[in-house]
């Protein structure tokens, strides 16, 4: 009879036979991945290099059309040369790390417990319904690295009358708000800053208000409600919380529940405030009573002179024949987007990852939401390590570079103008899979052909789908019936 330690031998050795099988068994279904995607590397290169717009495409009076009962602006590029918010002489290797600063810095706000908006009794506070029911409203997208952490922006009409603005659109904030006369601290923005006295539909907000009880803290000034909103790369926004008109077009907003920040200080350049997108109940579409709405972000490297798309507010935003999956609920950071994402595969092949990497649990932690102002996707550790491996498996043949801040793959593709790659999909509850192009997953880092898998892996509570896997797809959300549908290539 075998000893006790003698079986337990023979038990480990047969596990780790099983294992090895496994993994050969893997290698070779990745090694013979039959779904590629080409990425035109020359394409891509290319696109980045600025474009002339004439200046009409930047008029706010004069570019406004109506398509489906909405209206609708020209997008402008962030690099085209009549871009607001284009940088001089800054590479493309100095913008990609500027902006992952900003991103992690984001990340790690996303993830703390107690975030975003706060009102108390702090130095910076102390220092300073009627409703449209159109059919839809719309505005363009703007992409723009260059405000915070946030990347794309639309224009908007605020006040009586209607003063054009740039503004920052975060569907992971909830309270819009706009730099305000008079300025104790004020950035650089590309519009003149919003003066309350000329405008007739300016109202502040009194303390007793129900906007002002629906934020998380909140202080009295005179008996005003005031607000202060930080984030997490230090910047802050501080002043009255009031009622103001928005529009686009023809189309008003009344009664907007907004911050009219007298006390703004941080990487907020250029645009002159941010347009909540987010699931609460002061983002500005819960108060447009607008609870459907779509976007879709343009190319970051994209500047062909046909590049457009809108936000879309209303009916007319979702796309006839959309198929939804659901979105979840957080009592814990009601402000998010919440996704039952299920899986990933990479080249047709799913991924063997495990349900609980991206499930949210009951006491508000983990899950995946849906961020238009973080750029890279992060990924529970196990999960992503999974993804980079059968990534890796797959492109093999091309020759690898050094990696690039925090990612860890990358390829030099200086002597090719196309390679063929893995395809990568995410997958949610419902049967609905979005199928990412190349672009969304491999990134230039500098202008001689380096690209990186634009992903990364997080121990932090949280997963993220992050605005390049997005950019393309027409993210259209139904918020009162609490879904989302992915509409690819929609942008037009």
């Amino acid at each position: 009879m075998e000893s006790p330690a003698t079986y337990l031998m023979q038990l480990v050795l047969f596990l780790s036979f099983m294992f090895l099988l496994m993994q050969c068994s893997l290698e070779r279904e990745l090694r013979s991945v039959v779904e590629m995607r080409t990425l035109d590397v020359a394409l891509t290169l290319q696109a980045s290099k600025p474009f002339h717009f004439a200046e009409s495409s930047l008029n706010y009076e004069q570019q406004q059309q109506q398509k489906r009962g909405s209206f609708r602006l020209n997008l402008v590029h962030r690099d085209a040369n009549t871009s607001p918010f284009r940088l001089q002489n800054a590479t493309r290797q100095q913008l990609l790390k500027q902006r992952l600063i900003r991103d992690e810095a984001r990340v790690k706000w996303i993830s703390t417990p107690i975030h975003r908006l706060q009102a108390s009794e702090s130095s910076h506070l102390q220092s300073s319904s009627s409703r449209s029911s159109a059919e839809g409203l719309a505005s363009p997208v703007l992409s723009g690295l260059s405000f915070g952490s946030a990347e794309y922006f639309v224009r908007l009409g605020v006040g009586t009358p209607a003063k054009p603005i740039y503004m920052v659109i975060d569907t992971g904030s909830d309270v819009p708000w706009l730099q305000c006369k008079p300025c104790r601290r004020c950035y650089d923005q590309n519009d003149p800053i919003f003066d309350p006295k000329q405008s007739s539909s300016y109202q502040q907000l009194k303390c007793t208000s129900q906007q002002c009880r629906q934020l998380t803290m909140r202080a009295c000034q005179d008996k005003q409600c005031m607000y202060e909103i930080f984030y997490g790369d230090g910047s802050f926004t501080a002043g009255n919380l009031a009622m103001e008109t928005f529009s686009v077009g023809d189309s008003a907003v009344e009664r907007v529940a907004f911050g009219c920040g007298h006390d703004n200080e941080g990487l907020f350049v250029g645009a002159g405030g941010l347009l909540g997108l987010g699931a609460g109940a002061l983002s500005f579409s819960s108060q447009a009573s607008a609870s459907r709405f779509s976007y879709c972000l343009i190319d970051r490297e994209s500047g062909a002179l046909n590049s457009s798309s809108a936000l879309i507010f209303g009916n007319a935003s979702i796309p006839a024949g959309a198929r939804f999956t659901r979105l979840l609920r957080n009592q814990k950071h009601a402000t998010y987007y919440y996704v039952a994402l299920t899986g990933i595969s990479v080249g047709g092949l799913r991924l063997p990852i495990r349900a609980e990497a991206f499930r949210l649990s009951a006491s508000g932690g983990g899950g995946v939401i849906i961020d238009s102002g973080t750029s890279v996707t992060r990924l529970a550790a196990p999960a992503y390590y999974l993804l980079r491996n059968a990534f890796r498996q797959g492109t093999r043949h091309l020759p690898a570079a050094s990696g690039f801040s925090l990612f860890d793959t990358c390829y030099d593709f200086s002597r090719v103008k196309s390679v063929d790659v893995p395809t990568v999909a995410f997958h949610f509850a419902g049967a609905i899979d979005l199928q990412l192009q190349a672009n969304n997953y491999l990134l230039p880092v500098d202008d001689s052909g380096t690209f990186c898998f634009a992903f990364a892996g997080t121990s932090l509570n949280i997963s993220i789908i992050g605005n390049i896997q997005q950019q393309g797809t027409r993210i259209a959300i139904d918020g009162q019936a609490r879904r989302v549908a992915f509409i690819p290539q929609e942008c037009g």
